[in-house]
């Protein structure tokens, strides 16, 4: 992937992440073209129509308002993310956006799918990568089961063991979830909070920056360490 990716706690399609999503655009070098920008509701996509409908809605609303040119793609489960129709229109995308839901839903339906090669090769070009909640989960190695507690396989895109959205809304009873799963890093792995209404964006193997109203909380094994809006890390 060797556009930007951006890691949203929360917030996405709303004016609380305007900041961020014009920075990704503006990120792109377009040449005077507008941008292209493909919604993926997929994460919703067992929450039924009107859920799919408002997440598609909203996504292109927001970013028309941002000068893209924007589609909503109706890839909700394993036979639309496999269907060729969407295939051109992932692959020549400037920006990917995954909105939220259940994301061992999204990583099943995407999973060796057409739709998921076709966004790959997007962004191995340059497009850049956004998802909010579950869509930044399943770049992670692993991602965590809230009312399972489990973990399941993630992608393995980013070095990051776990990314963990809503980070400072999770309720206090599931704060003993978010300590074992720290002390299940091993030396060297790290896992990933991102508070509500913002976002950690940067590149694989280069600088990441802090945007928006909370913070981003990296975590070993024995401590973690926070960062607030503006400031910058890298992620190994």
């Amino acid at each position: 992937m060797n556009g930007l990716i951006a890691l949203v706690g929360s917030g996405e399609y709303l004016a609380v992440m305007d900041n961020v999503d014009r920075h990704l655009l503006d990120s792109l070098n377009l040449n005077g073209r507008k941008p292209r920008v493909v919604c993926l509701p997929t994460a919703a996509g067992r929450e039924g129509h009107a859920s799919i409908n408002r997440w598609s809605s909203m996504g292109i609303e927001h970013f028309q308002k941002l000068g893209a040119e924007v589609s909503a793609l109706r890839i909700i489960d394993r036979a639309s993310a496999d269907d060729v129709q969407w295939e051109s229109l992932l692959e020549e995308a400037d920006l990917v956006y995954f909105s939220g839901g259940d994301p061992g839903y999204l990583h099943q339906t995407l999973n060796g799918s057409r739709a998921w090669r076709a966004a790959r090769r997007a962004w191995e070009r340059g497009a850049v990568y956004a998802g909010c909640s579950a869509g930044a989960m399943i770049l992670a190695k692993r991602m965590p089961s809230f009312r399972l507690a489990g973990t399941q396989a993630g992608f393995g895109l980013l070095p990051a063991m776990f990314i963990v959205p809503h980070f400072d809304a999770i309720p206090g009873i599931w704060k003993p979830i978010v300590f074992a799963l720290q002390k299940q890093l091993k030396k060297g792995e790290i896992m990933i909070g991102v508070d509500e209404n913002t976002a950690l964006v940067g590149r694989l193997g280069g600088e990441w920056s802090v945007m928006g109203q909370g913070k981003v909380h990296i975590f070993a094994r024995e401590g973690h360490l926070t960062f607030t809006n503006g400031r910058t890390l890298h992620i190994d």
